[in-house]
């Protein structure tokens, strides 16, 4: 028996990335529990987002980066950064609830647990769990960011564009501003030279939905 801890979920690993900056909290009434999530300890983040009809959760920064799921009972996937690595798995919503229901990865003992999430205010995500239908627990996570668009590859007759989700870059990617000419005078000379451009930092992590261990693979729950 397995007794379920929330608090130090995450505490073994060594998690990593930056938030996405995101829009809207959706329609009027309607929960949304996607974007970035700061878990009760504050060792990560968790950024969820909806892929496939599922609400999906990884990791989206660390305290301390460069972890590796070394729990995890698959001795090939003990080196897989933790970065990007999936912990809300496959969270299907409730008939008429505005609850999810799926499974939760536990980093510490590479184990999964029956989970739900719901919102308990547009900040604050509930998350629950039980193991064999007890030993019942849970913490509030507190929103970093978001809610964020939906992924591109929910919809994938009619994608964006750019092919990344609505005004978010690519993954791992950053968005940079072309550089503007200034003036430069040299005796009877006036040239113009490119002032270097603002680089904005990068998000390692980016739409969920497209991360091998989720895109097309849902139903293998990112971890066998």
């Amino acid at each position: 028996m397995h007794t379920l801890n929330y608090c130090r979920i995450l505490a073994t690993t060594s998690l990593v990335a930056a938030a996405l900056v995101t829009a809207g909290f959706g329609p009027a009434g309607a929960a949304d529990p996607t974007g970035d999530w700061r878990v009760a300890d504050g060792v990560a983040n968790i950024r969820v987002a909806e892929c496939n009809g599922a609400m999906w959760g990884v990791v989206a920064w660390e305290k301390q980066p460069g972890g590796v799921d070394q729990n995890n009972p698959d001795v090939s996937k003990r080196s897989r950064p933790t970065l990007g690595m999936p912990i809300l798995l496959d969270m299907k919503k409730k008939p008429e609830k505005e609850e999810w229901d799926g499974q939760v990865y536990n980093a510490k003992d590479g184990k999964l647990y029956e989970s739900s999430i719901k919102l308990a205010s547009p900040d604050q995500l509930q998350i629950e769990g039980c193991v064999l239908g007890f030993l019942c627990g849970g913490e509030t996570w507190t929103r970093v960011s978001g809610p964020i668009p939906s992924s591109p590859s929910n919809n994938p007759a009619n994608p964006p564009a750019s092919g990344t989700a609505k005004g978010a870059p690519k993954a791992g990617m950053a968005k940079t501003t072309p550089p503007k000419p200034h003036a430069k005078t040299t005796g009877q000379k006036t040239t113009a030279t490119a002032t270097p451009a603002a680089t904005a930092p990068t998000d390692p992590v980016g739409d969920i939905c497209l991360l091998p261990d989720i895109a097309g693979t849902a139903h293998e729950r990112g971890l066998k």
